[in-house]
C-alpha cells in the first residue's frame, strides 16, 4: 500500500532537497562497500592483533576472509536501570554468533549518561554533547576494521540518536540494534507527579518524595514512561532497525534473550558474505527518516527528537527540518495515549498491542512508507506483528492484535485521540520553537500574559518559593541554548510550573533550552532558535512584555511594535558558573561550535 498523498509529497521535498548531500553519502558507502570483506586489507601482523585475545576457534575463523565478524558496540554501566541489562550481552551475542557458525567481539564502549540523574545538576550540561561524544566513541570502536556487521546496545535519550549517527557513518556496514527493555511497571506516574507537586508546595518531605521515585524507578530497565528512552526503541522498530517486536519486552526475561540471540543471527545472515546483505547506509533512507517522524507523532514522541532526528538524518545525507516534522504533525493522528500525555505507561501501550498494532493502524491508513528495507528484508509489513516465546526457547511471531486491549492506550487510525500529531512549529518575531501539545489540554494552548525574565530554572524556582510567581505570567528562561551551556533539560521547572497552573494561573513557558520527553501540561515553548547567546530576540525581551503563544496557529511573539525588539540591545549574562566543574570545562570547544536547535545542535559537521 503506498503513502497517502500528503505523506508522499513532504517525502518527496526532503528527498529534492537532500539530492546532493545524499548522492555525496551514498558514493562513500558504495567506496567503502567495494573494500569488502574488510579484514583481507589488514595486514598480518593488524589481524593478528585484532585477534590476540580470541579462542582458537575464533582465531581460525577470523583467519578466514568467509567468516562473518560482529561487533558489538555497548552502552552497558551498571549505575543506570537502563543500560544494566546489557552486562550479560556480550557472552549471550558471542555464543549465538559462535553457534550460527560466526564470531562477534566487543569493539567499545560508550559512555551512557541518564538525565534523570543529572536532572537540574551541573552535569546535566554535558548531556546534549554526550550524543555527539557516543557517536565519536562508537566510532573509534568501529576504525579497526575487523567486523562485517555491528549490533548496537543502547536505550537511552542521548545514547541511541549517537549510535545511529555512528551507524550510519559506517554505513557500509549492516546495524542491528538491541534493546534491553523497559522496567515493571511501579509507581504509576500520575501519582508520582502529585507527590513531586506536594513536595514543590512543601507539604510532604524529602522522605515521602525519594520514597515515591524509588517505588517509580525500581528496578533494571527504561523508566517507563514516555519520554525520550522510549521513544528511541519506537523508532528503532518503526524505521526497521529492530528485528520485529523487540522494542518493549521486559530485561531479563526467556523472550528478551531470545530475541538477542535472533538478531545476532539475523546480523551475520545480512552481511556482505551472506545471500541478503544490508548495509545500514543503503537500508536507511527518506522513506525510513519520514516512518520515524511519523511514528513520533502518533505516539506523543519526545521533543529531545525535534533535533535528534535532524542529526541521524544528516548523518546520512538528508535534509531533514523543523517545517517537515510539523508539516508531518498536521497530517498524522495521535493514536497513543502513554504518561505524560495520559496516565498508561509502556508496559500497558505494549500489552494493549504495542509496536504491532500501531504500525499495521498507520500502514493500513497510509501514514507510513511500507515499501522500506529493514533489517528483516523487504518492507515494513513484517512489523505488524507481536513477539512470543516459542516452545523451544526461540522467537515465535503472530499477528497483531485486530482490536487494542485498552482503547484508552491505544487507538485505532479511524477513531484517533487527536487528528493531528503532538509537536508543532511556533515561529514569529521571538524565533522559531517547538511545542508539544499532545498532554496540553486544547483550553491551554492560547496563552498571552506578561513575561517575566530568567537567566536559569534555579531562578525561577528560588521566585516561586519566595511566593513572588502567584499571577499570570509566561516565563522566559534564556541562556540555555546548546552555546550558552550546552542545552540542559530544565525539566525542574514541570512541577512548578504544573503547580501555578494547577491554581488556577495562566503560565507558559518560553525557553531556548530544553524539556524533554517528560515535556507534560503546561504550554512551552522550546528550542527557540536563534538561542540568546546566538544573538536571537529572546535576549531582547524585558519583564513586562506582553508575549502572545498561539499553538493553534503556530505562533510565538512579543506584542511589541514592529522593529522595537529588534531595536534593543541584547543583554550580556554572566555564564562563567557554566564554564567548569563537572567536566564542563572539557566540553568549551563543543559549546563554541554547536549548532543551532534547529540544525541537530550537533558540534560536528
Amino acid at each position: 500500500m503506498t503513502a497517502r498523498p500528503e505523506i508522499e509529497a513532504i517525502t518527496q521535498r526532503i528527498r529534492e532537497r537532500s539530492k546532493p548531500t545524499r548522492a555525496a553519502y551514498l558514493d562513500r558507502v558504495e567506496a567503502a562497500i567495494a573494500q569488502e570483506p574488510h579484514r583481507a586489507v589488514l595486514s598480518c601482523g593488524n589481524l593478528a592483533h585484532g585477534f590476540a585475545a580470541c579462542g582458537p576457534l575464533d582465531k581460525t575463523r577470523l583467519s578466514s576472509e568467509r567468516v562473518p565478524n560482529i561487533g558489538i558496540i555497548t552502552s552497558y554501566n551498571d549505575m543506570l536501570s537502563a543500560h544494566q541489562p546489557f552486562e550479560t550481552y556480550p557472552a549471550l551475542i558471542k555464543l549465538a554468533a559462535s553457534e550460527a557458525g560466526g564470531v562477534a567481539q566487543v569493539a567499545g564502549g560508550v559512555p551512557a549518561m541518564c538525565d534523570g540523574v543529572t536532572q537540574g545538576m551541573p552535569g546535566m550540561e554535558l548531556s546534549l554533547f554526550s550524543r555527539d561524544i557516543i557517536a565519536m566513541s562508537a566510532a573509534v570502536g568501529l576504525s579497526h576494521n575487523m567486523f562485517d556487521a555491528a549490533l548496537f546496545l543502547g536505550v537511552c535519550d542521548k545514547i541511541v540518536p549517537g549510535l545511529l549517527i555512528a551507524a550510519l557513518t559506517f554505513g557500509h556496514l549492516p546495524a542491528i540494534f538491541v534493546p534491553a527493555g523497559p522496567m515493571t511497571s511501579g509507581l504509576p506516574n500520575d501519582e508520582k507527579a502529585r507527590i513531586r507537586q506536594l513536595y514543590a508546595e512543601g507539604k510532604v518531605g524529602r522522605d515521602e518524595l525519594l520514597a515515591a521515585e524509588s517505588k517509580s524507578y525500581h528496578g533494571p530497565g527504561t523508566c517507563t514512561f514516555y519520554g525520550t528512552a522510549n521513544s528511541n526503541q519506537m523508532l528503532m522498530e518503526i524505521m526497521g532497525l529492530h528485528t520485529p517486536g523487540a522494542s518493549f519486552i521486559n530485561p531479563n526475561t526467556p523472550l528478551r534473550d531470545a530475541l538477542t540471540r535472533e538478531a545476532t543471527r539475523r546480523a551475520l545472515e545480512i552481511t556482505a558474505l551472506g545471500n541478503q546483505f544490508t548495509p545500514v547506509g543503503r537500508m536507511i533512507d527518506e522513506r525510513s527518516i519520514v516512518n520515524g517522524v511519523v511514528g513520533l507523532h502518533a505516539t506523543g514522541g519526545s521533543t529531545n527528537h525535534t533535533i535528534h532526528l535532524i542529526a541521524m538524518a544528516a548523518a546520512a545525507g538528508i535534509k531533514l527540518t523543523w517545517q517537515d516534522i510539523s508539516d508531518l504533525s498536521d497530517a498524522v493522528p495521535l493514536l497513543a495515549r502513554v504518561y505524560p500525555n495520559g496516565l498508561a505507561d509502556v508496559n500497558h501501550f505494549h500489552a494493549a498491542g504495542g509496536m504491532g498494532f500501531l504500525i499495521r493502524e498507520l500502514l493500513d491508513a497510509g501514514y507510513l512508507h511500507e515499501d522500506v528495507k529493514t533489517v528483516w528484508g523487504e518492507g515494513l509489513r513484517a512489523y505488524t506483528v507481536e513477539a512470543h516465546l516459542a516452545d523451544d526457547g526461540s522467537v515465535a511471531r503472530m499477528r497483531a492484535a485486530e482490536r487494542s486491549g485498552d482503547d484508552k492506550v491505544l487507538t485505532t487510525a479511524s477513531k484517533p485521540f487527536q487528528p493531528t500529531g503532538g509537536l508543532k512549529v511556533l515561529k514569529g518575531n521571538i524565533g522559531a520553537a517547538i511545542i508539544k501539545t499532545s498532554a496540553v489540554k486544547p483550553e491551554k494552548r492560547v496563552i498571552e500574559a506578561p513575561a517575566i525574565v530568567f537567566h536559569s530554572q534555579e531562578e525561577l524556582n528560588a521566585a516561586f518559593k519566595a511566593g513572588e510567581l502567584d499571577r499570570d505570567f509566561v516565563a522566559v528562561v534564556r541562556f540555555q541554548g546548546p552555546k550558552a551551556n550546552g542545552m540542559p533539560e530544565l525539566h525542574r521547572l514541570t512541577t512548578v510550573l504544573g503547580v501555578l497552573q494547577d491554581r488556577g494561573r495562566t503560565v507558559a513557558l518560553v525557553t531556548d533550552g530544553r524539556m524533554s520527553g517528560a515535556s507534560g501540561k503546561v504550554p512551552a515553548a522550546i528550542h527557540v532558535t536563534p538561542e540568546a547567546l546566538d544573538g536571537g530576540m529572546i535576549g531582547r525581551i524585558q519583564n513586562g512584555d506582553v508575549i502572545r503563544l498561539d499553538a493553534e496557529a503556530g505562533t510565538l511573539e512579543v506584542k511589541l511594535g514592529d522593529g522595537i525588539l529588534a531595536s534593543r540591545p541584547p543583554v550580556v549574562a554572566d555564564l562563567s558558573g557554566n564554564q567548569f566543574g563537572m567536566g564542563r570545562e572539557l566540553f568549551a570547544g563543543m559549546r563554541a561550535m554547536a549548532a543551532r536547535a534547529e540544525d541537530g545542535a550537533a558540534a560536528f559537521g
